[in-house]
């Protein structure tokens, strides 16, 4: 059955301008347990994606589900701070659902979900410039046909970005999830991978060959993120590989998210237009900022658009 257009709740009157961005995807809250305690942040790689475009300044809506609890609530607040609207259907009768975080002395973390993906079955009644989603609610079933569903319905229309943040956890087997990631790619314009991504979803394979499977599938621009490492930013004709920015280590939650809002972001201002080889390491160079400001604070707390800018080359923050 065809999905039905969003419809506003009676009495919310359509906003003046509509977003440029939708993101389709779970929203949750992380409980994040470290040595000096237990705290919870909201988090889900979708809804950290849609915080940070709107602290970039960039209208957003979000597609998720959140329950009808004080976590739900918390995370809705959380969004409306940086100016993301909620769209209908992201309010469920089950509970909000939460992801354990243990952090580890170097910073890096390991979760344990608990988590159920039944958005609505809705389909945008306008399409944004960008549509983006990822993580668990393109494997998750059976929220994940519904997200297929809708790239379906709009990838010929606008520009589609998508992060698989894979989660072995909650996955099938591998090739399964193999399957389900390569069933989507050729509905989209940009892929990003952490190498962690890279190599659960295509052992033994360096991240040049994997970026190169990603662009045969059907998308334009591949990106496989590296940590301290740097970024690996592919297309068609050009391959580079992008520097990160050295940064001291509070936690890596959110980081990934980080410089996925950022190359969204980049892509939004800067077009992708022949992909040549100036602009895509410029995204990178964008999105690498991005991420090096977040890794520095507890938590996802993406940058500021002005926090971004100030740690940029002259050129690139003009062109923002």
């Amino acid at each position: 059955m065809r999905p039905q257009p969003f419809r506003r709740p009676t009495g919310t009157a359509t906003p003046e301008v509509r977003p440029d961005v939708v993101v389709i995807g779970e929203a949750l809250m992380d409980i994040v347990s470290t040595q000096d305690g237990t705290a919870e942040h909201p988090g889900g790689s979708p809804a950290n994606v849609a915080y940070g475009l709107g602290r970039l300044g960039v209208p957003t809506a979000l597609l998720t589900s959140l329950g009808e609890d004080q976590r739900g609530h918390a995370i809705e607040e959380h969004l409306a701070r940086a100016g993301i609207e909620l769209l209908p259907g992201s309010r469920s009768a089950g509970r909000t659902a939460s992801a354990t975080a243990t952090i580890a002395a170097d910073g890096s973390a390991a979760y344990d979900f608990d988590i159920a993906w039944e958005p609505a079955l809705v389909a945008p009644a306008f399409l944004p410039r960008i549509l983006h989603t990822g993580s668990i609610a393109t494997f998750l079933a059976p929220g994940a046909t519904a997200v297929r569903r809708l790239l379906e319905q709009s990838h010929r229309e606008c520009m589609v970005t998508y992060d698989p943040n894979i989660r072995p956890a909650l996955l099938g087997s591998h090739s399964e999830a193999v399957a389900l990631f390569e069933d989507l790619v050729p509905l989209t314009d940009v892929v990003k991978l952490s190498d962690e991504d890279a190599a659960w979803l295509y052992p033994g394979r360096s991240i040049e060959d994997t970026a190169g499977r990603v662009l045969r599938l059907g998308a334009r621009l591949a990106v496989v993120t590296r940590g301290a490492e740097g970024s690996l930013l592919a297309t068609g004709s050009e391959a580079l590989h992008v520097p990160s920015v050295p940064s001291i280590v509070a936690d890596t939650i959110g980081a990934g998210d980080s410089y996925m809002a950022a190359l969204i972001y980049g892509l939004l201002t800067r077009g992708t237009d022949g992909l040549g080889r100036d602009a895509v390491e410029n995204l990178g160079i964008l999105a690498s900022r991005a991420a090096a400001i977040t890794v520095r604070r507890p938590g996802a707390n993406p940058p500021s658009l002005a926090e971004l800018e100030a740690g940029l080359p002259e050129e690139l923050a003009e062109a923002s």
